[in-house]
């Protein structure tokens, strides 16, 4: 009976977790389908009395937030691609490849993940200025092409992957990028996947760099866009919760979509250090 008990009271808290967790998103949702108004009515509402998409059709008509939605898919996107290439490029050859001084340069790496990323923005910002790639969609993307954390996270994962599969292939004659592209990226696809979300989610959700970078407002992503929106429609809770729909809902149902790769991605990766 006390196993019982106590099984019982877990599920009921992890129940009342769940709910306390998923009913913001549900108003937020709701209010954003609501009418002008009906959100910040006394009592409040949970559900919409009548449902209406004007607010959506607003934010893409009037406020033009489509080409801040398109911005932020693309950087996102381009993001995410190349940081797939470069970070298990060099996750490989810290893996797998032995050259002069590998230790000691990935334990200066993993030193740096130490340093606040606000103390190298300035820098980062004079080297693209100097490149001429200030307010320009490269200046967003190339930041984030190659992270320590990417770095690591695939490194740990290929040093659980046999040496074996490796001397095989060369032996068969594959050279080294062979060897990468045919051997181990198929095998590397659970750690690939947890780091495109980490990646996506990361980027897309970036307020600070864009905001930095970015000057021309036709090149804007979704969260300075709607921290624009919030300065000049801050009484418009209804519209405020369109727009974060719209900057919620691509990341939520890409993690949904990919939770099962994303989750056997950590675990696989936490094996071997």
């Amino acid at each position: 009976m006390r196993n019982r008990g106590g099984t019982i009271a877990i599920h009921v808290v992890l129940i009342v977790a769940a709910i306390l967790t998923v009913l913001p998103l549900v108003w937020m949702v709701s209010a954003s389908l609501m009418p002008t108004g009906q959100a910040i009515t006394d009592p409040p509402h949970l559900f919409p009395t009548q449902i209406t998409f004007e607010h959506y059709r607003e934010l893409f008509t009037r406020l033009n937030l489509g080409r801040s939605f398109f911005n932020t898919l693309l950087i996102a996107l381009s993001v995410t691609v190349l940081s797939l290439f470069f970070n298990s490029m060099a996750g490989y050859a810290f893996a797998k490849l032995r050259f002069r001084g590998r230790e000691r340069i990935f334990a200066v790496l993993l030193a740096a993940l130490a340093i606040p990323v606000q103390v190298a923005m300035l820098p980062l910002f004079l080297m693209l200025k100097s490149m001429h790639m200030v307010n320009t969609y490269w200046g967003v993307i190339i930041p984030g092409m190659a992270s320590i954390f990417g770095i690591f996270l695939v490194r740990q994962f290929m040093l659980t992957l046999p040496d074996e599969l490796l001397d095989a292939a060369r032996i068969d004659g594959a050279g080294e990028f062979r060897i990468y592209w045919s051997v181990i990226m198929p095998l590397a696809r659970p750690i690939l996947v947890t780091l495109a979300i980490f990646t996506f989610m990361g980027s897309w959700n970036d307020f600070m760099w864009p905001l930095i970078v970015l000057s021309d407002d036709s090149r804007y992503t979704l969260p300075v866009a709607m921290a624009n929106l919030v300065g000049e429609h801050a009484q418009d809770v209804e519209l405020m919760m369109a727009s974060a729909v719209l900057t919620v809902l691509p990341v939520l149902v890409l993690f949904l979509a990919l939770q099962r790769q994303y989750i056997a991605g950590l675990t696989v990766g936490s094996v071997k250090g």
